[in-house]
């Protein structure tokens, strides 16, 4: 099964990144609803915030976690789409 888009913290993206043809979408673009789009750029700034603190003691981990349960939205509110997650903390695919 192909993933068509993953929940990336990546500094400087949108949260939210293309799998198949590569490249940021903007979540507002894909059809989220208001409130996920405030998630995913809330977690996105504090995901970058860790990023630029050097990822202090366990901020990977619980954004981490905030992810993959913005992933889980994500997939049901696009149910036509697979939708994974990947840790720029850890720079592996977690989902």
């Amino acid at each position: 099964m192909t993933t068509d888009l993953l929940i990336d913290g990546m500094l400087s993206g949108t949260g939210v990144r293309d799998a198949v043809e590569g490249g940021y979408l903007h979540p507002e673009a894909i059809g989220l609803s208001t409130s996920l789009i405030a998630d995913v750029a809330d977690w996105q700034r504090r995901y970058e915030d860790a990023h630029f603190a050097g990822f202090p003691g366990d901020a990977v981990a619980n954004l981490d976690e905030e992810g993959l349960a913005l992933r889980l939205k994500m997939q049901a509110e696009l149910p036509d789409k697979t939708v994974g997650y990947f840790s720029n903390g850890r720079m592996a695919r977690l989902a």
